[in-house]
């Protein structure tokens, strides 16, 4: 279950569905399911993220206004993805988002993430993402 945590200033709408999908298709493409990618935005307030002791906001931005002023993502993929698959998607991140050689900052992490780590709830309870039901607690005495 790939979950991409998107940072950046406030993007409208229409933009974070259209990277929304953008990144589902390559994902479905690379052999994920399509319910199973979560892309996540945080909009980020001035003063909130710094390099090298400055905000963000201050560093030289020299942009047609496309891409962010700056992004800091979190991709968390299964263990078993290789170089090429992190690359491809890292590629498509940036691409969607419209970074490129202008954006003073974009900083991309991946987190390997075993779905046997990754707890969903859903109508019928709670199941990890590897397919394992999670057995509810016992009812506490009241």
């Amino acid at each position: 279950m790939p979950t991409i945590t998107i940072r950046t200033p406030e993007l409208p709408v229409p933009r974070r569905r259209a990277v929304a999908l953008r990144l589902t298709r390559w994902l479905t493409a690379e052999g994920v399911q399509a319910g199973h990618v979560v892309v996540r935005f945080e909009p980020t307030e001035d003063g909130t993220v710094f390099s090298g002791g400055m905000p963000v906001e201050a560093l030289p931005y020299e942009t047609d206004g496309s891409g962010p002023r700056h992004a800091s993502v979190t991709v968390c993929v299964g263990p078993d993805r290789d170089d090429a698959f992190r690359d491809g998607l890292a590629r498509c991140i940036t691409e969607a988002l419209g970074a490129d050689a202008r954006t003073p900052f974009c900083y991309l992490e991946f987190r390997p993430t075993s779905p046997s780590d990754v707890y969903l709830g859903a109508g019928e309870g709670l199941r990890r993402a590897d397919g394992t039901t999670v057995q509810p607690a016992p009812a506490a005495a009241v």
